[in-house]
């Protein structure tokens, strides 16, 4: 492990109960602990896991000027943001997350992310915003470009991002956060701990229902503490977040989708404001508008892998004539299921469910077929 390598607040607790280290968006980060990445993954789908993702990049965006009138700092805030991005952020409610995809100027996806306008009065005007630790300075940037002279990007990637997942998540966070249990999917809120104001978002990635806390280092550190003493939780790694990921069918930045693949293609076409598309106001509108009308050469699918080993990323996809259709972008055996399951673009006619394909594993063609995702049922807690 190489010193040039980014250290999250939380890496010395990492190490300190024996996790592996590895290197990852250029970070030193825990892929597993002493029970190992089955063991990690079965026990978040069974109680709850705990996630250091603090290398993500959460940040603020604020409105240099605000004019005291909520909504209206709202809709101005909105609108720096919304030219580079695919989804409505002006309609949020206070409290309110939105899931949405930074574009490049083709409709290529350059990121997906989270966006949340704020639950208290005093803090219209201004977004949270959490990227991807991979992209996060291009994002950045880009982010900060459009904001000039109207707003400003704080960075808080100095902090702890803790993610607690699985059915005791609600009871374990709401022991320390009362008031997260108030928070539905997709909701957040300002919520203090000992002495620090940390943002609680009831939000994840790995389809079970959970928490993202973000805190200032003192503060966040002593969370990851507390939460480890609780017997309902366990410390998570790198392995088990993608596997639990994989299993939810949700995509992995830089793998399922990048700047080459559309919306409409990795099946997020949910993530695309249809009024904001229909005005021509989202990036790649033309190139989104043909996709939506059918014009469409691959579709993101999930696979079942009937036989042999797993198909990891690269793996070809054949036909049943066993012509090469397409690639699988993430691949893995999937703990919940006891079998290999992956994802990859096909062609539009043969993305049906059911449809018959196979996997090229070492030279060998291995029995596949589309399936339904998610492959494991998600458990977010939606408001009635």
């Amino acid at each position: 492990m190489t010193d040039a390598l980014k250290r999250t607040v939380l890496s010395a607790a990492h190490e300190a109960v024996g996790a592996r280290m590895v290197e990852f968006a250029g970070y030193a980060m825990p892929v597993q602990y002493r029970d190992g990445v089955l063991k990690e993954h079965l026990w978040t789908r069974a109680r709850a896991g705990a996630f250091d993702v603090s290398h993500m990049g959460p940040a603020f965006l604020r409105l240099n000027e605000r004019s005291g009138d909520g909504d209206g700092d709202h809709r101005s805030i909105a609108a720096v943001i919304e030219p580079l991005i695919s989804g409505d952020v002006a309609s949020l409610k206070p409290g309110q997350i939105r899931y949405t995809l930074l574009l490049g100027e083709d409709g290529g996806i350059l990121d997906d992310l989270m966006i949340a306008r704020p639950l208290r009065e005093s803090g219209q005007g201004m977004l949270y915003i959490v990227v991807n630790a991979g992209t996060k300075e291009a994002d950045f940037a880009l982010i900060e470009a459009a904001a000039t002279g109207k707003a400003t990007l704080a960075r808080a990637d100095d902090r702890a991002l803790i993610a607690v997942q699985g059915p005791d998540a609600a009871a374990v966070v709401s022991d320390i956060f009362p008031e997260a249990a108030e928070l539905v999917f997709m909701s957040h809120r300002r919520i203090d701990h000992v002495g620090e104001s940390c943002v609680v978002a009831r939000s994840g990635y790995t389809g079970e229902d959970g928490y993202e806390i973000l805190a200032r280092a003192p503060a966040g550190v002593e969370l990851w503490d507390r939460l480890l003493k609780d017997e309902r939780v366990k410390p998570i790694g790198l392995g088990a977040r993608d596997s639990l990921r994989l299993e939810a069918g949700l995509p992995l930045n830089g793998h399922d989708i990048d700047p080459t693949v559309s919306p409409i293609e990795a099946g997020l076409g949910f993530a695309v404001a249809k009024p904001r598309l229909k005005a021509g106001a989202v990036r790649g509108a033309a190139r989104i508008a043909r996709e939506l009308g059918g014009a469409l050469a691959r579709r993101r699918v999930g696979l079942r892998v009937r036989e042999g080993a797993p198909a990891r990323e690269g793996a070809e996809i054949a036909d049943p004539s066993g012509a090469v259709i397409g690639r699988v972008t993430s691949g893995g055996y999937a703990p919940s299921l006891s079998a290999p399951i992956a994802m990859g673009y096909v062609p539009p006619e043969l993305a049906a469910a059911g449809s018959p394909l196979s996997v090229i594993v070492r030279g060998k063609a291995q029995a596949a077929e589309v399936a339904t995702m998610p492959f494991v049922p998600h458990r977010y807690v939606r408001a009635v």
